[in-house]
C-alpha cells in the first residue's frame, strides 16, 4: 500500500493538469452547444455531404442538431485522443522510472518482490485513470444540468465507458513496452496513441482497410455507433481486452527477468 501511496503523490500532478485541461475542453463544448445548436441542423447536413472526411470521423451517421450528436463528435476527440495520450504516458514510464531516476537498485532493495513491485504500479495507473474519467464524468453532467439538456443516459454512460476501456487498453500495452525499455519512453507511448487514433480513420475511409479497427481501441469507441446501436461492438472490444491481458502479461514476464539499471 505505501508504494502505490507514493506512485499516487509522484503522479499527482500530472494527473491534476490531464484532468484539468480534459474536463475544461469537455464543460466548454457542452456549455457551448445552447449557442450553436440552432447552426447545427445545417452543419450536419454539410458533414453528410462531405463524403470520406465525414465517414473518417463518423459525422456522417451523427445529428449535429440533437446534442448526442454534437457531444459524440466533441467526446472522441476530446477524452478519447486526451485519455489516450494520458493512460500511454502513464503505461509507458511505469516501469522506466525508478531506472530513469537511477533509484531501481533502492527499490529493489527492499523486501518485496518483483512481481509485487510490477502488480502496485499497475493498480496505481489504474486508479489514476479511475480518477481522471470520474472527474471529467462529474464536471461534464454538472455542464449537462447546468444548460438543462436531458440525454440518454444509456448512449452517454457507454461513451464514458468506452473511452474507459480504451485507456485501459492503450496504457497495458505501454505498460507491457516498458517493460523492454530502461530510461523515458514517452515520446513512444504518445506516438504510439497517435497511430492507433489514425489507424481508426484509415478503417473508417474504406472497406478494405476495415480490419485495422481490430488492431486499434478506438475501433469500438465509435459514437455514432455507440449512440444508434446503445451498446458496445463486442468484436473489437474482445479484441482489445485480449491485448489488455497481453500487454500486462508481457509487463510482468519481462519485467521479472531483465537485468535493471541502477
Amino acid at each position: 500500500m505505501v508504494m502505490i501511496k507514493h506512485e499516487l503523490k509522484q503522479g499527482r500532478t500530472t494527473l491534476l493538469i490531464w484532468t484539468i485541461v480534459i474536463a475544461f475542453m469537455l464543460a466548454l463544448c457542452v456549455l457551448i452547444y445552447p449557442e450553436m445548436e440552432t447552426q447545427m441542423g445545417d452543419v450536419s447536413s454539410m458533414f453528410a455531404e462531405m463524403g470520406g472526411f465525414s465517414a473518417a470521423f463518423g459525422m456522417d451517421r451523427l445529428n449535429f442538431g440533437e446534442f448526442m450528436g454534437f457531444f459524440g463528435v466533441e467526446c472522441g476527440n476530446i477524452l478519447g485522443l486526451g485519455g489516450a495520450f494520458f493512460a500511454a504516458l502513464l503505461g509507458i514510464s511505469a516501469l522506466t522510472k525508478e531506472e530513469k531516476e537511477q533509484t531501481a537498485e533502492f527499490l529493489l532493495t527492499h523486501p518485496v518482490s518483483r512481481r509485487e513491485i510490477v502488480g502496485k504500479k499497475l493498480v496505481s495507473v489504474l486508479i489514476q485513470i479511475m480518477l481522471l474519467n470520474l472527474s471529467v464524468a462529474a464536471v461534464t453532467a454538472v455542464s449537462i444540468c447546468a444548460i438543462g439538456e436531458t440525454p440518454d443516459i444509456r448512449p452517454l454512460f457507454l461513451l464514458f465507458l468506452a473511452y474507459f476501456i480504451l485507456q485501459l487498453e492503450v496504457a497495458s500495452v505501454c505498460f507491457g513496452i516498458s517493460a523492454f525499455l530502461n530510461q523515458g519512453g514517452a515520446g513512444i507511448g504518445l506516438g504510439m496513441a497517435a497511430l492507433l487514433y489514425f489507424l481508426n480513420i484509415i478503417a473508417n475511409l474504406t472497406e478494405q482497410a476495415k480490419f485495422l479497427k481490430y488492431l486499434t481501441p478506438f475501433g469500438y469507441t465509435e459514437s455514432a455507433d455507440i449512440i444508434a446501436d446503445e451498446c458496445l461492438d463486442v468484436k473489437y472490444l474482445s479484441v482489445g481486452l485480449a491485448f489488455t491481458v497481453i500487454g500486462i502479461g508481457v509487463g510482468f514476464y519481462r519485467y521479472c527477468r531483465k537485468d535493471i539499471l541502477s
